[in-house]
């Protein structure tokens, strides 16, 4: 939530942004079968063709609670955490199309049922 505060001083407009974070998570998505390039872009391409044909990633609010969610995700299917980063809370997990969308799931549901977050839906492309 983002909160805006319009300070007028001699004529002057000063705008105060304050992040007020809540329990959330407000991207949840799932890139089936990306391109090479976005691999080797995001760093996650490992020189190996493999199974990992699906990118998942998350964004989790308060930040800390990204760690929550990769564990979630990697215990409950079979996909690798590729980042996970408790200051910003950004998720990436990558897997079989199929096991990446699980793992989302399972995280989407934990975090709403169990934690009280407000989950977004779980968009795919």
């Amino acid at each position: 939530m983002e909160m805006r505060n319009n300070l007028s001083t001699e004529g002057k407009t000063r705008i105060v942004q304050e992040l007020v974070p809540g329990k959330q998570i407000t991207i949840a998505h799932l890139i089936a079968n990306p391109d090479k390039a976005l691999y080797k872009k995001l760093e996650l391409d490992s020189g190996r063709d493999d199974s990992r044909s699906a990118i998942g990633t998350l964004t989790v609010s308060p930040a800390q609670a990204a760690v929550i969610a990769a564990d979630i995700a990697i215990k409950a299917a079979g996909v690798e955490l590729r980042f996970v980063d408790q200051s910003d809370g950004t998720l990436l997990v990558t897997g079989t199309a199929s096991e990446t969308e699980a793992a989302l799931k399972a995280v989407l549901e934990y975090m709403e049922e169990k934690m009280g977050f407000a989950v977004c839906p779980l968009t795919r492309t």
